[in-house]
């Protein structure tokens, strides 16, 4: 149950409110607009729509007239209250009973308070309400109504379990503004898939997450066609800065613009210089290499920060996180790119938090996503974008563990809705390349030899890989590997040590990825190999016709699938 609160000002503030609440609405939504409760059971007595309106507006403004030039510049407090679209049908009686207990949380009408506050709450669909109330108490005074959204918020929280209504997750105040009913009907008059506040906070936070300096960020907005518009200072310098889309105009044919920090509140222009702070203090020199693997290693650092590092640097782990995500798609073959565009949108509300975010260690994987983004390097056979998603998969299961423990109840659900997606647009991406991977598999006396050697590693997982879909494609990289003059004992070993592979959904891919971004590396020297090789052979690591391997079973395993 989702209640928001708008305040109205104005001498005609109660009249729009009301002949809102009773008109066709924007869209024609409204049906069978009624009363179902007021401050006193009050019930205008007309059966003309008009004339009710009209007697419903003298009444509430009653008390706001008798303070004269002494009102308050609010006068109108209106709150819809919105059910979930699979919850059970309520009566008027029920909504009635929702409307008192949200005026009294609020402080509009506490309970037993004679003189607090007129309201009245309007049904016009099955599924919510509209409650109306002036800001003028009875006696003269003003209501007490500090931190009222938090109070309606706590009060709707008890009515979904009172009800059994869908329970919605508790905030901490660091969420994006939702876009309004208003901006929702207009989106769809205009044939938009999403409200403008919608579009623009993904095109803002995407060119926040590209460029590398503060000129570069609004030239990314302007070649995506969003319009800035700059609050300054006396001295001309800009303090912040508001954004819009063209086709999103007012009646007057001007574009609407939003405040960074209406669309979310990182959003900011302060903010936003933070965050591009990390990304251009100085060049960096990047060592040759594949964007990709560089990319992707940089990105298991946030899972070890995730794990390993204090709160203010996990924070700024999420953060940049959510750019990797923002930026993701815009690579991203045709197969996945809607349900990674979908698992930006929900992890955006997991990059936010009331722990301050420490982004110096941010800067190496903001650079490495920038260059795939900025450079657009090739990626052969996918398997660049499938290894980087399978660091992505674990850091946001990680991310989510993390908001658990910490008790930050939304930002877990964003996480975990964000993996959904992700684990469909992995699949997508993912599947293709291992299947290709699997098709170049070695012999089966070569994949005895490296399960032998997985079975002497690591022993508590061997059972794990060997039964994984994903085993032909660890032992083709494995035979690359190899044939590139790595010893497969080594660089298999040297993936294990990479990261531990308790919290991996299926280290056998996990593997494959990590080998396959060793075995691009040089290999070593013949020197190196000789004395590698007689390092091995002392810790027993025998070749594959030795005794001390036992011959390859008749028939493989059984796999899971």
């Amino acid at each position: 149950m989702i209640p928001k609160i708008i305040l109205g000002a104005g001498p005609k503030a109660t009249q729009r409110t009301i002949a809102y609440l009773f008109g066709k609405g924007r869209a024609n939504e409204h049906t069978d607009p009624h009363l179902v409760a007021s401050w006193n059971g009050f019930a205008p007595d007309h059966r003309n729509p008009k004339d009710v309106q009209a007697q419903l507006v003298a009444q509430l403004d009653q008390p706001v007239k008798m303070l004269g030039d002494k009102a308050p510049r609010d006068t109108v407090w209106h709150c819809p209250v919105r059910a979930a679209p699979e919850d059970p049908f309520l009566s008027d009686g029920q909504w009635a009973d929702i409307a008192r207990r949200i005026v009294a949380a609020a402080g509009i009408a506490p309970d037993g308070d004679e003189e607090a506050c007129r309201w009245v709450a309007v049904r016009h669909a099955d599924d919510h309400i509209h409650i109306a109330a002036t800001l003028v108490r009875h006696d003269g005074r003003r209501p007490e109504r500090g931190y009222d959204q938090r109070a309606v918020q706590r009060e709707a929280r008890s009515i979904e379990a009172d009800y059994g209504l869908r329970r919605l997750k508790p905030g901490d105040g660091t969420g994006a503004k939702r876009h309004t009913s208003k901006e929702h009907f207009k989106a769809k008059r205009l044939g938009q898939g999403a409200a403008a506040r919608d579009v623009l906070r993904l095109r803002v936070r995407r060119a926040v997450a590209a460029a590398s300096d503060e000129a570069e960020f609004f030239a990314l907005l302007e070649s995506t066609g969003v319009a800035v518009r700059f609050k300054r200072g006396p001295s001309g310098d800009a303090l912040g800065c508001n954004f819009a889309l063209p086709y999103d105009t007012n009646d007057k044919g001007e574009p609407v613009f939003y405040a960074g920090s209406t669309l979310a509140p990182d959003l900011s222009l302060p903010k936003i210089r933070k965050s591009l702070a990390t990304t251009s203090p100085e060049p960096i020199t990047v060592r040759p290499g594949n964007p990709w693997h560089q990319a992707t290693a940089a990105a298991e650092r946030i899972s070890h920060h995730l794990t390993h590092g204090d709160d203010q640097t996990a924070q700024g782990q999420l953060v940049l996180l959510g750019a990797t995500l923002d930026l993701l798609p815009i690579n991203a073959p045709t197969a996945g790119k809607a349900e990674l565009e979908r698992a930006a949108v929900a992890f955006e509300r997991a990059t936010r938090s009331r722990i301050a975010a420490d982004l110096a260690s941010t800067h190496a994987l903001r650079r490495g996503i920038q260059t795939i983004w900025r450079d657009r390097p090739s990626d052969g056979d996918g398997s660049g974008i499938a290894m980087l998603l399978d660091t992505v998969l674990t850091a946001v299961v990680l991310a989510m563990h993390w908001h658990r423990t910490h008790q930050h109840a939304q930002q877990e659900a964003a996480a975990e809705q964000a993996l959904v997606h992700l684990q469909v647009a992995y699949a997508q991406v993912a599947e293709p390349v291992l299947a290709g991977l699997a098709q170049r598999a070695p012999s089966p006396q070569m994949k005895h030899r490296y399960a032998h050697h997985l079975q002497q590693a690591v022993p508590e997982h061997a059972e794990r890989i060997l039964n994984d879909p994903a085993w032909d494609a660890l032992t083709a990289v494995l035979a690359e590997a190899e044939a590139a003059g790595h010893n497969a004992t080594t660089v298999l070993g040297q993936a294990l040590d990479q990261r531990a592979l308790d919290d991996a959904h299926s280290p056998a891919r996990a593997l494959t990825w990590r080998i396959r971004r060793l075995g691009d590396r040089h290999a070593p020297g013949p020197r190196a190999q000789a004395a590698r090789a007689r390092s091995t052979t002392q810790l027993g690591a025998a070749p594959i016709h030795s005794a001390a391997v036992p011959p390859p079973p008749q028939a493989p395993p059984a796999r899971r699938r």
